[in-house]
């Protein structure tokens, strides 16, 4: 079943103790997610930029690497990217040579997703980018605060 969203919200009721002249965008959850967010995507492309690889299409490459052969949906859920992102993501990585398919032989309807030879020396190459990424994004932290934060995220995706 589909989940439409009405095309007006009903009014809230105002919290307890909070006006709306005390809601300031740039201390809420949400702004701050996407500030962080667009700083990880910027040193992301700052370190992967050149051999024109998205987060997702890296997430999925590492993650094959991880596991070896998977099929579509579940690599989808692995990397928790939706059906139709997911098989983006695959289209685009099969059309530069980095993935391939073949039958799953105990169902014939599936196909299962592998690295190519090509894709296992690009994933191999990338990896060491990814720890770069990271404590680039987390730079401004104590070694602490980036426990913390990683700790917390986990709780609440």
């Amino acid at each position: 079943m589909t989940h439409v969203l009405p095309l007006k919200p009903e009014q809230p009721e105002q919290s307890v103790g909070r006006s709306i002249d005390d809601y300031h965008v740039e201390v809420h959850i949400g702004h701050l997610l996407r500030r962080a967010h667009q700083r990880a995507s910027a040193i992301f492309q700052s370190h992967m930029g050149y051999e024109q690889i998205t987060p997702t299409q890296f997430a999925a490459l590492t993650k094959l690497r991880d596991e070896g052969e998977l099929s579509q949906n579940h690599l989808g859920r692995l990397t928790a990217m939706d059906p139709a992102t997911i098989q983006g993501v695959i289209r685009r990585l099969i059309d530069r040579g980095l993935i391939e398919t073949r039958p799953d032989e105990s169902d014939r309807r599936r196909m299962l997703l592998r690295l190519t030879e090509e894709g296992q020396r690009m994933t191999a190459q990338l990896i060491p980018h990814g720890f770069d990424i990271t404590d680039d994004t987390l730079e401004p932290l104590t070694e602490d605060e980036k426990e913390e934060i990683v700790r917390l995220l986990r709780k609440i995706s």
